[in-house]
């Protein structure tokens, strides 16, 4: 069982970037997928989740807006789309998969994570 997100790195403030999460060894599509980050000397928090089917992704408030998720059950992947990078962005983000159709429950486990960086 595992996870891989992937893509981070270092950007410019108002740059995008699209974060990969990558699962195998489970069956992929009856997972919800979660997204989380942790900025230096800051508590993690929930960036997004989408379904186990792709529909009705949530976000976060400090994400609507900028941040769209998607996920390729064929492809074994969930992304992160970010526009309009902040510094405040920076961080290590993180995915997480919890068993179920739906959004809302605990993550049964998670990927190792991805470092961003905004900074000009």
């Amino acid at each position: 069982v595992q996870l891989q997100a992937s893509g981070g790195g270092l950007v410019q403030p108002g740059g995008a970037l699209r974060l990969s999460c990558v699962g195998s060894g489970f069956s992929f599509d009856r997972y919800t997928i979660s997204w989380f980050r942790q900025a230096p000397g800051k508590e993690r928090e929930g960036v997004s989740c989408i379904s186990s089917s792709g529909g009705s992704p949530n976000y976060a408030d400090s994400a609507k807006g900028r941040f769209t998720t998607s996920r390729d059950n064929a492809k074994n992947t969930v992304y992160l789309q970010i526009h309009s990078l902040k510094p405040e962005d920076t961080a290590v983000y993180y995915c997480a998969a919890e068993l179920g159709p739906l959004c809302g429950g605990i993550a049964d486990f998670w990927g190792q994570g991805t470092l961003v960086t905004v900074s000009s």
